[in-house]
């Protein structure tokens, strides 16, 4: 890709000092995807896995869904009231989707015992409805368009029901289909590899690229933090939830304080970029 100019991190002019409305177009406030974004988001999914299970474990089911619950709506009402792209407020709104996401899923499948299976079917179908509303509304699921924030609203509904679809899948292949954690994670790995191959070898459409791979990387880092901390009885290292949930925390704010502190996450302009899609 050629050299683009980064976008200005100047905050824009907010009117009456308050939000802008729905449709009011503003900075665009998601990182660049680069290899730390797809690293970071690896990261945020193994760590809403241990995290949860953790919580669920620690405190209890109802317990966890409500902490769940409250984390999650701080970190995206924190992500709303930025009026730029900020790092760490960024990634932190997605590790509280990430762990509720999972607590969703398996709250689904313990809390009413639906089968793995058919919850990966209805987050599966709840995804498509996201992204067919999205689209009708926006006539594009680009995330180089979250300008708005109508658009942010579609692109975190988004992101929090692929992190559903992705832990119930993960648990329908490790558990369900019998295939264990670790297979699970290799097999995954090989999807999300696909995409990457697609992106340097095709045309094939880059927003259906940077969507399958968003959506698969959430079981491929699970089944990898399950593998790591569930007992050995069940195919596991026996590190435990918690002590895996810590490394990875230690590890995603390595990450981020990296591209936080070298601005490559910072985007570029919206409709320069656009155009190169």
């Amino acid at each position: 890709m050629s050299q683009i100019s980064r976008q200005t991190t100047q905050s824009p002019r907010v009117p009456n000092g308050l939000r802008r409305p729905w449709t009011t177009t503003a900075v665009i406030k998601v990182p660049e995807i680069t290899v730390g974004f797809w690293v970071a988001k690896a990261l945020s999914t193994a760590l809403g896995e241990s995290t949860s299970d953790f919580l669920v474990h620690h405190i209890g089911p109802p317990a966890a869904v409500v902490v769940g619950a409250l984390t999650l709506l701080v970190g995206l009402a924190w992500q709303f009231s930025a009026i730029r792209y900020v790092a760490w407020i960024y990634w932190f709104a997605v590790v509280m989707v990430a762990v509720s996401g999972t607590l969703a899923a398996d709250a689904v499948h313990v809390g009413l015992g639906v089968p793995y299976i058919i919850s990966t079917l209805f987050y599966g179908l709840v995804l498509a409805a996201v992204f067919a509303l999205w689209y009708r509304t926006e006539g594009t699921l680009s995330i180089h368009s979250i300008n708005t924030v109508r658009r942010e609203l579609f692109y975190w509904a988004t992101v929090l029901a692929t992190f559903a679809l992705g832990t119930a899948a993960g648990d329908m292949t490790a558990s369900t289909f019998g295939w264990g954690y670790l297979a699970s994670g290799l097999v995954f790995a090989f999807v999300v590899a696909v995409p990457a191959v697609l992106y340097a070898r095709t045309q094939i459409n880059r927003i259906f690229l940077f969507w399958f791979a968003y959506v698969f990387t959430r079981p491929f880092g699970a089944s990898f933090a399950d593998w790591l901390g569930k007992d050995r009885h069940l195919g596991g290292l026996a590190l435990g939830d918690g002590t895996v949930a810590a490394i990875l925390t230690v590890l995603i704010v390595a990450v981020v304080s990296f591209v936080a502190t070298t601005g490559r996450d910072v985007r570029v302009e919206g409709p320069v970029l656009a155009a190169q899609e």
